[in-house]
């Protein structure tokens, strides 16, 4: 497979406006990394914020990453490891608060599951708590509190021309002791020197032994340019600035258009043949499907006949110890469902219509079933599929037909 790997900005990007995925992008995300893809959560959000989009895109399964802090820290959401972090000299927390205090600004960080901060009430304050699903602890004495090593700094306010003058000021003033920028028209962010999504990109890519022509990364933001820029095909979204999208090899549609869906269609979907993947990457990769939960193996796939296994076991069985009905079906659409995959063309996609089947025999528990799949009708909109069932002695345990409907992609 050409890419192995997919970096994605969050906000403005995988979610849509109202902070959601859209189904159309859980759906893509989901199938590709049963295909081996990996996913890189790539945001200015903490760690701990990124945890329930990590676990809706079931990240832990398939191997999957967080990149928070804009690069400032990289996780494995698989086995937990912190592969890299870069923090902020705790020296420098007292004159970042001076500052703030200077200018009336409020001040907060994050700490695990919390947001530390001396104005609690502060609006845009709750608004960052609410959306990365943390406590706020309120504090008289900021530098004091902070008695850990913090990743990046907040300054918050609603007067835009002191802030900006801040922000200029400290661009000379802290020039290569920490960086800073606003995120947002109130927020001015602190970070380590040399922070950035491509930087940290290419640390992961080291350690993970990849090249970027094997990286998709796809945003909308300034923050996202670098790793645009760094992977082998970047993508802006098209809610994106004219800056990004002057940056990226494609443009995909808006995260409000499934734009995400739209941009792993075309660039991955599209390029995969079911014949060229072997048949232990597509076993492996439906580990944590239906078919890998009944324990179905695929063990033969060409245009014309596709072959599988299914064990007879507590997943399968009927409560009295034969082979339950329902999982011959499944097990009879999903060699069905791999034969119309192979045949099908790459702006084409398969949808079960029909199944039905007779049994004649039963299968016993300890048995390992047979399915042989072959194909009797392969027209342009539907493929008609013949499924015989076989016991380990060869004993024909039921006969199915499988019709599957073939639809162009949108």
């Amino acid at each position: 497979m050409k890419y192995k790997l997919l970096v994605l900005d969050v906000d403005g990007t995988l979610l849509n406006n109202n902070k959601e995925i859209m189904p159309g992008t859980l759906a893509a995300l989901k199938k590709i990394q049963q295909m081996g893809v990996r996913i890189v959560l790539a945001s200015g959000r903490p760690t701990y914020g990124l945890l329930p989009i990590s676990n809706a895109l079931e990240l832990n399964n398939y191997g999957g990453f967080i990149m928070s802090y804009n690069g400032g820290q990289i996780f494995s959401v698989q086995n937990g490891e912190m592969l890299y972090e870069k923090q902020i000299d705790p020296e420098m927390i007292p004159y970042l608060n001076k500052k703030a205090k200077k200018n009336d600004f409020a001040i907060f960080t994050y700490y695990n599951d919390t947001i530390i901060t001396d104005r609690p009430d502060n609006p845009h304050i709750q608004s960052e708590a609410k959306i990365n699903e943390m406590r706020i602890v309120a504090v008289e004495d900021f530098p004091a509190a902070i008695d850990f090593c913090s990743h990046k700094c907040m300054l918050v306010s609603d007067d835009t021309e002191n802030l900006i003058g801040l922000e200029n000021h400290w661009k000379k003033r802290l020039n290569g002791v920490l960086d800073t920028f606003r995120s947002e028209e109130f927020f001015l962010e602190v970070v380590p020197t040399s922070i950035n999504k491509g930087d940290s990109l290419a640390l992961l890519l080291d350690k993970l032994n990849l090249k970027r022509e094997e990286v998709i990364a796809i945003g909308e933001g300034a923050c996202d340019i670098p790793m645009i820029q760094l992977a082998g095909l970047g993508i802006a979204m098209g809610n994106a600035s004219d800056a990004v999208k002057s940056c990226a090899d494609d443009i995909t549609l808006s995260n409000e258009e499934d734009g995400v869906a739209a941009a792993i269609e075309k660039a991955i979907l599209s390029e995969i043949r079911a014949t060229q993947i072997p048949l232990d990457e597509l076993n492996a990769r439906a580990k944590h499907a239906l078919m890998g939960n009944l324990g179905i193996q695929y063990t033969f796939a060409s245009e014309d006949r596709v072959e599988a296994t299914m064990p007879v076991d507590v997943r399968t069985r009927q409560p009295f110890g034969i082979l339950h009905g329902g999982a011959t079906l499944a097990l009879a659409e999903t060699v069905a469902g791999l034969g119309s995959m192979i045949i099908c063309k790459p702006d084409e996609i398969v949808v079960g219509m029909q199944v039905s089947g007779n049994h004649m025999s039963s299968a016993q528990e300890g048995d390992t079933v047979r399915a042989v799949a072959t194909i009797i009708h392969k027209g342009r909109s539907s493929h008609v599929w013949d499924v015989h069932i076989y016991t380990s002695t060869d004993k024909l345990v039921s006969a199915v037909r499988v019709v599957n409907s073939v639809i162009k992609k949108r």
